[in-house]
């Protein structure tokens, strides 16, 4: 099959497009024909070699397919060759105290699909039977695959830790991104007031589209004045936060007193400083937050299906330009999600 793969770290030029075995899948997996696969920035991590993510070599990315049924392995009864289905990113072992109790990614064994295993940069891919859901009547492979990373990871960092709630107040970090485009959807959803940040003049039309009630350009006006501004000096109720250092004192300084701060990533670096004097006197709430469970991809594919979200596909490029769509992500471009798609 073809396939993207790095045989070693580094930038996105280590990237190659070139001719792999086929997969075959074991007793209780599939065997994907993959027809869409979205860009996350575990793909860029991953590639770079950070220490997180150990992995062998080479390797190929991409936790976020979508495609068809190609093969079934023995014991699998459940799905058929040409049934077409999305592949939950998040990989569990199933056995541990968390996996029982549902919290999938508390999983003592807990990886991500294209940085535990191989991925989606690629004609076929191996998946477990019940990673498989099936995609909506009239849900494209492409909108399928730019589903489930970001907006598991934007449910359960709002709904399941943050806990919001219809009438708060919500800032979510750029509007633009992955999870800040699922995150504004997802807020208002469940009836919050939301406000959003975005890199450049030009994005501040597409978050309002999203359904933002306020967007903040963090490249001229400081965050949590604005912030301020918008809430007669209160502050937010909640604080989506992806980015890390770049923002975090920004993040504690909107957040109203009691409020909850729920961050998921650090894209801008891993260490920050904290004044522990502003968060027991403000009495503010830290919550760590990381991908979701399968019981929350069903409810966004539920979601979906009615047209209460919707990701927002920035660009599609063909598999053999993988390049081009890392390096469209890492210069900060796009406005929703970059997807692979892959021709028969």
């Amino acid at each position: 099959m073809r396939a993207v793969v790095f045989r070693t770290h580094g930038g996105p030029e280590v990237l190659e497009y070139t001719q792999v075995a086929d997969p075959k899948p074991l007793p209780g997996e599939i065997r994907v024909r993959v027809r869409a696969c979205a860009l996350n920035h575990l793909d860029i991590w991953v590639r770079q070699g950070v220490p997180a993510y150990s992995i062998a070599l080479p390797h190929i990315s991409g936790c976020d397919v979508a495609g068809v049924v190609d093969t079934v392995g023995a014991g699998v009864t459940q799905l058929k060759p040409g049934d077409a289905v999305v592949l939950n990113p998040g990989l569990n072992c199933g056995a541990c105290v968390f996996c029982h109790a549902g919290k999938d990614s508390l999983c003592l064994r807990y990886g991500i699909r294209g940085a535990k295993t191989d991925g989606g940069y690629a004609e076929f891919t191996l998946a477990r039977a019940i990673d498989a859901f099936p995609i909506p009547k009239g849900v494209s492979f492409e909108t399928a695959a730019a589903l489930p990373l970001v907006f598991m990871t934007a449910w359960h960092m709002l709904a399941a830790r943050a806990l919001l709630q219809s009438g708060e107040t919500v800032l979510i970090h750029a509007a633009g991104s992955g999870v800040g485009h699922a995150g504004v959807q997802i807020a208002k959803h469940l009836g919050a007031r939301v406000i959003t940040t975005v890199g450049s003049d030009d994005k501040i039309a597409r978050a309002e589209a999203l359904g933002a009630d306020a967007v903040i350009a963090y490249n001229r006006e400081s965050i949590d004045e604005r912030v301020k501004q918008l809430t007669d000096g209160r502050g937010v109720d909640v604080v989506l936060d992806h980015i890390g250092p770049q923002v975090w004192d920004a993040n504690l300084k909107s957040l109203a007193k009691g409020g909850r701060l729920v961050t998921c990533g650090a894209t801008s670096g891993p260490q920050t400083s904290l004044d522990l004097r502003y968060v027991f006197s403000r009495q503010l709430t830290l919550l760590g937050s990381m991908m979701g469970t399968r019981a929350e991809l069903a409810i966004l594919l539920g979601l979906l299906k009615a047209g209460s979200i919707k990701p927002l596909i920035d660009q599609v490029f063909p598999l053999q330009e993988a390049r081009a769509a890392q390096e469209r992500m890492l210069a900060r471009k796009q406005f929703g999600k970059l997807v692979l798609t892959v021709v028969e």
